[in-house]
């Protein structure tokens, strides 16, 4: 089975940047799609960007432009990127891992889920 583990969160103020990583466990790491969510108090978790096994990338509107997913097979982890941060941007951040429906460019999580770190944005 795959284990997730996420770090690099914290506290930053509006317009900062923070890089978030999820070191996973298992050679089969490089055949899933992965991709990182996020869930806010009282909210729905949400699809923040995935990245394809092929190294295509995509992004919710809201972080477009500002975050910026990669993944570096040989060290079996997934980077998250946070530039311009908002205080919307504040929420508990998970990676998952996952496949993809290429037709729809659809996104498919796993029950492969790290137990999140906590970004928070405030001045």
């Amino acid at each position: 089975q795959v284990q997730l583990v996420e770090s690099g969160g914290g506290l930053v103020q509006p317009g900062g940047s923070l890089r978030l990583s999820c070191a996973a466990s298992g050679s089969i790491f490089s055949h899933y799609a992965m991709a990182w969510y996020r869930q806010a108090p009282g909210k729905q978790r949400e699809l923040v960007a995935f990245i394809t096994s092929r190294e295509s990338t995509n992004y919710a509107d809201s972080v477009k432009g500002r975050f910026t997913i990669s993944r570096d097979n040989a060290k079996h982890t997934v980077y998250l990127q946070m530039n311009s941060l908002k205080p919307e941007d504040t929420a508990v951040y998970y990676c998952n891992a996952g496949t993809l429906i290429q037709l729809r460019g659809t996104y498919v999580p796993t029950n492969y889920w790290g137990l999140g770190t906590q970004v928070t944005v405030s001045s």
